[in-house]
């Protein structure tokens, strides 16, 4: 005799297919999105701020990134299946439909709002509403289709998490907070430019105008030099304003010298390792350059000046 039929997937499948939906969140740009944000919780108070608020606001903010990537899986999936880096995704590889990835994307950023507004303020739930809309609707419908700028246009979206991690903490935005959105604004383009030069071919054959496609890569070279200066200029801010002591100013020029090497080396264009190092070194950059904030913001608490 049969035993009666069930809805209940096996748990291979239910694993498969959390699996899936986890990989609609792209957890590593998530990382370093929560990252930043929770520096400038940390440095937007002189001493430890209360851990239930940061574990909220960390939650909100995560949730909200997961959902604004989700989203662009779905607005994206048309150029994902042209794209060697991209078509093992959920919805090419049709692991998940359409609806269910926007069902997904809806429950996640319904609890964001909800996490934020109800356990932190509403002003951090306001910036990461705009941040969530920046980046899953202005960039990913529109920019990335439109202009060959669309990474430094819509590079404001990725670049306001330490801004919501400040807020949530004091419930303002202040010139230190904008400071490190400023840093993150200019460090956007240098970094995903280098990647776009390695992976030229497969935008160009999905029809993104990135630069180096509309552009050619001699051009985009040169821009990746000039923000990489413009960068290292930038990253001083946080001690020009007096919000980072000498330990932070040392970092920011060390990592920025690195960062300047792997630029130049880019431009004279000799080796075709570059773009990709770049990239790593990017992300290495931006990680240990947010680390020293936080290291020299704690020194300053513990061993203040004077």
């Amino acid at each position: 005799m049969n035993p009666p039929s069930t809805s209940v997937l096996p748990f291979p499948a239910l694993r498969a297919r959390a699996h899936s939906y986890i990989g609609l969140c792209k957890l590593r740009v998530v990382e370093l999105i929560v990252f930043t944000a929770v520096v400038g919780m940390l440095l937007a108070v002189p001493g430890l701020p209360p851990l239930g608020l940061v574990l909220l606001a960390t939650l909100g903010i995560g949730l909200a990134a997961s959902s604004a990537a989700a989203i662009n899986h779905v607005i994206d999936r048309h150029i994902d299946n042209r794209m060697r880096r991209t078509c093992y995704r959920p919805l090419p590889r049709g692991a998940l439909s359409e609806r269910q990835a926007l069902a997904f994307a809806a429950v996640l950023g319904v609890a964001s709002m909800a996490v934020l507004t109800l356990g932190v303020n509403v002003l951090s739930a306001v910036l990461t509403f705009c941040g969530l809309i920046g980046y899953a609707v202005v960039y990913s419908a529109f920019l990335k289709h439109i202009t060959p700028q669309n990474i430094v246009l819509g590079g404001a979206a990725g670049a306001i998490p330490p801004v919501i991690g400040w807020a949530a903490m004091t419930g303002t935005v202040s010139p230190q907070a904008l400071a490190l959105f400023l840093i993150i604004f200019i460090w956007t383009p240098p970094h995903f430019w280098a990647l776009a030069i390695h992976r030229r071919d497969d935008y160009a054959a999905a029809g993104v105008p990135m630069l180096p496609v509309t552009h050619g890569i001699r051009l985009t070279r040169l821009h990746i030099l000039l923000y990489t200066i413009l960068l290292v200029a930038i990253s001083l801010m946080p001690w020009w304003l007096g919000a980072s002591g000498w330990l932070y100013l040392g970092a920011a020029l060390v990592l920025g010298a690195g960062f300047l090497r792997h630029a130049l080396k880019l431009w004279r264009g000799r080796d075709e390792r570059a773009p990709m190092a770049t990239f790593r070194y990017s992300i290495l950059y931006l990680s240990l350059l947010f680390a020293a904030l936080l290291v020299d913001h704690y020194l300053l608490w513990v061993f203040p000046a004077g």
